[in-house]
């Protein structure tokens, strides 16, 4: 009734052919005695020429761009071939017309123009059904849909079993808040939408499912950033039972190296990838998500400066970068950074100088004397022509405000590998951390298993235990996040101690694996890729949202759908709610 072709497939075999297309005026292009219709749907764009036809050529200056048509006419060969399309070797003549939807005249902002990145993103999302017609947008969410099914297929490959989990769950610390909702019919408690499908995918291990996948959404009442959405997020979860840490990063691996070569022309590291302990990437990366496609290294510089006589360095962690060649830089080049030192981490400042014929210039120089120079050539391979960067601070500030400083040189300098995708693995991550508090915390997942099992629960200190916990990591983004299992109830309920829950805390707020785990429970390990994040790499994207069908703002508001927005007073009576809202 509507079409008998897309607006991508006719070509120069159709000609001679009476065809019906539908879809959406592009562009319109109006000669008088003659007009032109660009003609798009999904799968492409066919040229529309009316002409010979008074009463079609009327009805053609009413029709506005956006607005959707049908199409009905004989095929014909273009005489000015546009080559850069599929059906650029054709046109149809048009011989009837029909508006199926109106568009109105004046659109917020041009759909598929390049200047859509210059409308303003909240008017974007808030007109999102528009901002998708947008070409870039539009494959970035079929890119999606590839990628899901490529997921898929590899997990069955693999012989994981799909499984649903409950999306109205219990509270779990996963560490972020959660959503709350009210119960109905249980007035004053809660569900909580899950963070992950943690604790459920392990009831499946106990349940004697061997490998489980689903791609789940998860819930985290979290500030947005650019690679993150807020609210809500998908991953590809997965568990397996009589698994080990080696087992799982084979599966990471395959899974990988599989979506990325399939969808994406760039240059994909092959299995293994390289293997990171947590500390490491601190020491030589600064954070635990290192972009390997810098090659730039921090080192550690605190014993040559033990005897400085620099205020800045004494008794302080000092790491430095060398930066190959980089004494060609200007002055202005090493203020500039050291303006992004003092506003962007929180540094001091930040030192440096130039290896140059003469010696060492700018900077520090004064203070860097025959002994240390002698120290960064011998030690730290430093050459004639490059240029050093300085941080001196408490441990873990210097590694932090380092790490931020070679990610801005990588990028001010143009470093990066091009085209590629450089994947890691982060292991032996900390079991615990110190909170704002002081208190001992979870780092990373609380059902781990610890490293030294028992034995390291009761004999270390808290801070000194590792976790087989372990991340995949590529061109500087956290891809995967996974464990091995604390299967056991007994050290189970040790692990939560040290974090300061009692047994009973345990047994109330994870009963069901608590009870689960003293019915035969099954070594098993897991992890999750998440799944919006691998796309946004994949369509070579720096915002997440370009590649959610329907995101949030950067304030976690909808604005095409307005919520979060206020409900009724007979809707918080039916949940038993009373808002409580304090003047600012």
């Amino acid at each position: 009734m509507y079409r008998d072709h897309n607006c991508g497939e006719l070509n120069i075999k159709n000609v001679g052919e009476t065809v019906l297309v539908a879809g959406w005026i592009q562009k319109i292009r109006n000669l008088g005695s003659m007009s032109f219709v660009d003609l798009r749907d999904q799968f492409g764009i066919t040229q529309i020429v009316i002409a010979n036809n008074n009463e079609l050529l009327e009805k053609a200056k009413e029709l506005v761009t956006e607005c959707v048509i049908s199409v009905s006419g004989k095929v014909v060969e273009r005489s000015n071939k546009n080559t850069k399309i599929p059906t650029g070797e054709i046109e149809i003549e048009a011989e009837e017309i029909n508006v199926l939807g109106k568009c109105k005249n004046v659109l917020p902002f041009e759909v598929n123009s390049e200047k859509i990145g210059e409308a303003r993103e909240d008017l974007r999302l808030e007109y999102r059904f528009l901002d998708l017609r947008n070409d870039k947008l539009h494959k970035n969410i079929l890119l999606r849909s590839a990628i899901m099914k490529t997921l898929r297929r590899k997990m069955d490959e693999l012989g994981f079993t799909e499984i649903q989990t409950p999306i109205l769950a219990n509270s779990s610390p996963e560490g972020a808040r959660d959503y709350l909702v009210p119960s109905r019919l249980h007035p004053g408690e809660f569900y909580a939408l899950p963070q992950a499908p943690q604790q459920f995918k392990q009831l499946l291990m106990v349940s004697g499912f061997d490998k489980y996948y689903q791609i789940a959404p998860c819930f985290r009442d979290e500030d947005p950033r650019a690679d993150r959405a807020p609210g809500e997020f998908y991953q590809l979860d997965f568990e397996m039972s009589f698994a080990e840490q080696e087992d799982v990063f084979n599966v990471l691996e395959e899974i990988f190296t599989t979506v990325f070569k399939e969808h994406t022309t760039w240059e994909v590291d092959e299995a293994p990838f390289k293997r990171i302990p947590y500390r490491e990437a601190m020491e030589k990366y600064g954070i635990d998500k290192p972009d390997l496609r810098n090659p730039l290294i921090i080192q550690d510089a605190t014993e040559l400066f033990k005897d400085t006589e620099f205020n800045a360095f004494k008794e302080k962690t000092v790491k430095i970068i060398v930066v190959p060649e980089g004494a060609s830089q200007g002055r202005k080049f090493f203020d500039s950074m050291t303006e992004f030192a003092k506003e962007e981490t929180g540094a001091n400042g930040l030192a440096w100088v130039k290896v140059e014929a003469e010696g060492y210039t700018g900077g520090i120089a004064k203070f860097i004397t025959d002994d240390v120079k002698k120290g960064l050539e011998q030690e730290y391979n430093v050459k004639l022509n490059d240029a050093i960067f300085f941080i001196a601070d408490e441990l873990q500030k210097a590694q932090k405000i380092a790490g931020q400083v070679r990610i801005e040189l990588g990028k001010r300098l143009d470093l990066l590998e091009k085209n590629v995708y450089s994947f890691c693995f982060i292991t032996d991550f900390p079991m615990y951390e110190l909170s704002d508090e002081g208190t001992i915390d979870f780092n990373h997942n609380p059902f781990s298993m610890p490293q030294g099992g028992r034995e390291a629960l009761e004999n270390k200190d808290p801070l000194e235990i590792l976790a087989y916990q372990y991340d995949v990591v590529c061109n500087g983004y956290e891809m995967a996040s996974g464990a091995v299992r604390n299967h056991d109830p007994e050290l189970m309920v040790k692990a939560f101690e040290i974090a300061g829950y009692s047994e009973k805390e345990v047994e109330t707020r994870f009963g069901a694996l608590y009870n689960a785990f003293q019915y035969g429970t099954p070594p098993h390990a897991g992890a999750a890729p998440g799944l919006d994040r691998m796309v946004m790499l994949i369509a070579d994207s720096d915002n997440i949202r370009e590649v959610i069908a329907f995101p949030k703002n950067k304030k976690a508001r909808d604005l095409l759908m307005r919520s979060p927005s206020t409900v009724t007073d007979k809707q918080l009576e039916d949940v038993h709610i009373k808002v409580d809202i304090k003047e600012k």
